[in-house]
């Protein structure tokens, strides 16, 4: 599977002032209702451009808010009818679901091709009751929320969390790793850089190169798109080594969770619908998710339940790699034990260090 960046036109800006629409106006919150006035738009977009800093060249505004315009109208029709899943105007609000995925996310993978899992581990049952609640944030075993930014690198942010994770539960030590070593050096093991990669590719890599190097000696530099740069590895730079990997028994959610009490989890998931593109907080189910049209690598940190919610308060803690003003904080809670939601458990694999 390839997690495959495509490339993007920036939205970088020249200064812009929308002073027509900012005409004695003052920034306002999402209005209640579910029809809304041009007026309330426009507040409404002049709200949301002050909060994330945006600045759109003159030809692109008018695009721009569109665009805005049809996510404010998905938000809320979507929040007036869905009570477990808040939508919210993330930092995608202004693009189209086909430029998000095409920015952000990778072609998609139908993982239903795939063959019997030949390389790796499977692992063990797990012995005794499994706990009612897994977090390794609490544990001091997850680094903060990175930013892939605009590079096709989700797989290697993926990679570096899982093995961040197993590293600092067998030595104490939490070290933010190299996901730019994996960009630029793991091309022989059919990784892509900004093109894509799987996360079995980067553990083969870091396995037989003898280790990986930190986020500090060898710094994330792709995330305007540029994957070019030569290897710079130094060996003797090296803080971090696995031995082996572990697969998950693909689609056996009740095996991911025996697996993730023992550390971070690298999986794949099906990322594409607008309703991930503008999560903002709550257990996230969409009925159109796939359990085998994967485009997203992602780091599942823990699980938990919510009983607020009833049959359905089972959730699966998942990291993501767009910063933390997307979702909760950088996190997305994932609806779990329902029927393998959106691929959590097809394409799971563990470092071992």
């Amino acid at each position: 599977m390839y997690f495959t960046k495509v490339a993007i036109k920036s939205l970088m800006v020249v200064i812009f002032m929308v002073g027509m629409l900012a005409n004695g106006m003052s920034a306002a919150a999402i209005p209640s209702t579910t029809k809304f006035t041009e007026m309330q738009y426009r507040s409404a977009f002049i709200n949301w451009m002050n909060q994330k800093g945006r600045l759109y060249a003159s030809e692109d505004f008018g695009t721009r808010y569109e665009n805005f315009k049809a996510n404010y109208d998905f938000i809320e029709e979507w929040n007036s009818k869905n009570s477990q899943t808040v939508l919210g105007l993330t930092q995608f609000a202004d693009m189209t679901n086909d430029e998000y995925r095409a920015n952000y996310l990778g072609t998609v993978f139908d993982a239903s091709d795939l063959m019997p899992e030949t390389e790796g581990l499977l692992h063990q049952t797990y012995i005794g009751d499994l706990p009612a609640s897994v977090d390794w944030r609490q544990q001091g075993a997850v680094t903060p929320v990175k930013n892939q930014a605009q590079c096709g690198s989700c797989w290697s942010f993926s990679t570096t969390g899982s093995l961040e994770g197993a590293h600092q539960i067998r030595t104490g030590n939490l070290v933010s790793l190299s996901e730019q070593q994996l960009i630029e050096c793991s091309w022989a093991y059919g990784n892509q850089g900004c093109n894509g990669g799987l996360m079995d590719s980067a553990f083969s890599y870091i396995i037989h190169n003898g280790g990986i190097m930190s986020e500090e000696s060898y710094p994330y530099t792709s995330g305007a798109g540029d994957d070019n740069g030569n290897c710079k590895f130094d060996s003797s730079q090296v803080v971090a080594t696995m031995s082996t990997f572990a697969n998950v028994t693909r689609g056996d959610e009740n095996n991911l969770a025996q697996v993730v009490v023992s550390g971070p989890v690298s999986i794949a998931i099906d990322a594409g619908h607008q309703s991930f593109q503008l999560y903002k907080s709550g257990i996230y189910y969409e009925s159109q998710c796939s359990s085998y049209a994967l485009d997203h690598g992602v780091l599942l940190v823990g699980y938990g339940t919510d009983a607020s919610q009833g049959r359905h308060g089972d959730y699966w803690i998942v990291k993501n790699s767009w910063a933390d003003s997307w979702g909760q904080q950088g996190y997305i809670l994932m609806a779990r034990n329902r029927q393998n939601h959106c691929g959590v458990a097809t394409m799971a694999s563990q470092p071992l260090v």
